[in-house]
């Protein structure tokens, strides 16, 4: 689920020209470059969300199409999912930072009160929380419709079980070391792929198959197909999700202890953590 941040959201121009998708060493923003305005950043992350749970869910339906073997099924819609995502992150990233999941979100105005400031504030939370849920619906919906499925259709697919919510807490806590882990060694470039990667892989070995993201958490109840959850699963999966960003975040703070806060000097209301946009007043080191 999954990847990872002009002075304050709020005065950002909105001729802001994010100059790349994965910051590299030595690269340097073009004068005049800001982040771009709020309603940008919401729009990708809705839009990110919902191309995500459209992955997610129509490469299931596919799978589920093509074969009755539910080993294959799982490895088409994980090699769809990691091949998405890491697309989503490099397109998106410049522009909102590329959370696509209230954990990575969350977690990040965590940070940033606790830090002093820097990364989203609480009014950008606010505006990426609902951006997020909206669009993973609106993913869910899409997929339902391009495979001639009932648009909305609870799943009924219970994912209940002590074992399963302590896969979400696994894959949560992985993916919230990993992301905020780049950013405290300066290795955020390598998120597009390291991301997509660390979601593939908690595919095949969390017994939840990794959903790590409150929203698409959500989203997949809304469809009775291989991805989906069923409702009474959500509060359960969503609070094993958000402990898992709690844990990550400890280890963050006990294994990088000495690190760097990021590959892009972040300012109060500037986006992340997984690709900063560039703006005036950042250096890529």
């Amino acid at each position: 689920m999954t990847a990872t941040e002009t002075a304050s959201s709020g005065t950002a121009s909105s001729e802001a020209t994010p100059q790349s998708a994965i910051p590299t060493p030595g690269s340097q923003p073009a004068a005049g470059a800001s982040a771009p305005p709020l309603v940008a950043r919401a729009a990708a992350e809705l839009v990110g969300t919902a191309a995500l749970v459209a992955v997610v869910v129509g490469s299931g339906i596919q799978a589920t199409e093509l074969t009755r073997d539910v080993g294959l099924q799982l490895l088409a819609n994980s090699i769809a999912t990691v091949f998405g995502l890491g697309v989503l992150i490099t397109l998106l990233g410049p522009v909102s930072g590329a959370h696509f999941n209230p954990a990575v979100t969350l977690a990040e105005w965590w940070t940033a009160r606790r830090g002093g400031g820097s990364g989203v504030s609480l009014r950008e939370a606010a505006v990426y929380l609902p951006a997020q849920i909206a669009g993973a619906i609106m993913g869910a919906v899409l997929a339902d419709a391009m495979f001639g499925e009932p648009l909305v259709k609870w799943s009924t697919h219970a994912r209940s079980d002590g074992n399963l919510l302590l896969g979400e807490v696994v894959a949560t806590a992985g993916l919230i070391l990993l992301v905020f882990g780049l950013a405290r060694t300066d290795r955020l470039r390598f998120a597009p792929v390291a991301v997509a990667s660390y979601i593939g892989a908690a595919y095949w070995f969390t017994s939840s198959t990794s959903f790590a993201n409150p929203a698409v958490t959500i989203g997949r109840a809304f469809t009775d197909t291989f991805a989906g959850i069923a409702p009474g699963s959500i509060t359960g999966f969503v609070g094993a999700q958000l402990a898992g960003a709690v844990v990550g975040l400890a280890l963050v703070a006990l294994i990088f202890t000495n690190g760097k806060t990021g590959t892009a000097a972040r300012q109060p209301g500037r986006p992340g953590p997984l690709i900063a946009p560039l703006s005036t007043d950042v250096t890529i080191d």
